[in-house]
């Protein structure tokens, strides 16, 4: 299977390991958390191999035919485990009694084909339209981290936590895990006093890239914020070209201007504008979509 995302999906807050699989555009749920959030057990995993032995006699191998994957169990180690798709899953919901079957059924119809993106996106807009966008402290590496774990909550495992590993895209390598937290305190504190400052510190954050996944959609609004709080400005993101964007960002690390100048050309007083904000999100998630044709 490729491409696939590790994280786990909640269902009325309790959570289960999950895979996107971006072969087949579709989500594998481990089926020893899907049993223990419909049944309760204390041992899902023997409720588990009785069912499906059980299953099996009977001759019903569409149910019990799972693929099995290494995810990280509840010891911290990487363990096989079955998965199974969401069509396995909802035949496998009516040979458990539960009281759960039926929300949870309707809850995996319902989100059965939305990618990472999809949802994150939507939470994202969700903080325009709850006002939490408001809750969010300004320019600190805390209000980062609080935009990080809303957009990916219940989506990695990792959300709005800082990484302890090194990472690096394209050949270029982030800051280093070992120093990040100096790193992100260092950035913190630079100035926010006027536009310049604010674009230089959107910079270095994404230089810190200080997240596993999810930096650039965090640090954009990161960074409307500053620009909101300090010059009553924010970008206008769909006024600037993915690939403009994407260049100039790259060549940031070395010659800001192109960056600066870009930006500057976007930026408008609409600052409380919902159409802004939501297209702003269309267009920062769009830029971290693959190109295949490049």
């Amino acid at each position: 299977m490729n491409n696939k995302n590790d994280t786990d999906r909640i269902f009325q807050n309790e959570k289960m390991r999950s895979v996107w699989d971006d072969k087949d555009r579709k989500w594998l749920y481990s089926v020893v958390d899907v049993i223990g959030i419909l049944t309760e057990s204390d041992d899902p995993s023997t409720y588990w191999r009785v069912l499906k032995k059980r299953l099996k006699d009977d001759g019903n191998e569409t149910v019990t035919n799972c693929n099995a994957l290494k995810m990280i169990a509840p010891d911290g180690k990487m363990r096989s485990t079955d998965v199974a798709d969401t069509e396995q899953i909802l035949r496998l919901i009516q040979h458990i009694p539960s009281k759960r079957a039926e929300p949870f059924r309707q809850w995996l119809s319902e989100n059965a084909g939305n990618t990472l993106d999809e949802e994150s996106k939507a939470k994202a807009k969700q903080l325009f339209d709850t006002g939490d966008i408001d809750n969010i402290e300004v320019g600190t590496v805390k209000g980062l981290i609080h935009i990080h774990k809303y957009l990916f909550g219940g989506l990695y495992t990792f959300a709005g936590q800082i990484r302890s590993k090194n990472i690096s895209k394209g050949g270029f390598k982030f800051a280093n895990a070992a120093y990040l937290h100096e790193t992100l305190a260092t950035i913190e504190r630079m100035s926010e006093s006027d536009y310049e400052g604010i674009v230089t510190k959107y910079i270095e954050m994404n230089v810190a890239h200080p997240f596993m996944e999810g930096n650039g959609r965090s640090t954009r609004i990161w960074l409307d914020l500053i620009l909101k709080k300090n010059i009553r400005m924010c970008v206008d993101w769909q006024r600037i070209n993915k690939y403009d964007y994407l260049s100039a960002m790259e060549r940031s690390v070395t010659e800001d201007s192109f960056i600066k100048d870009l930006l500057h050309t976007a930026l408008t007083d609409r600052i409380d504008d919902r159409e802004i904000f939501m297209k702003g999100i269309d267009h920062s998630y769009y830029y971290e979509e693959p190109d295949n044709d490049i």
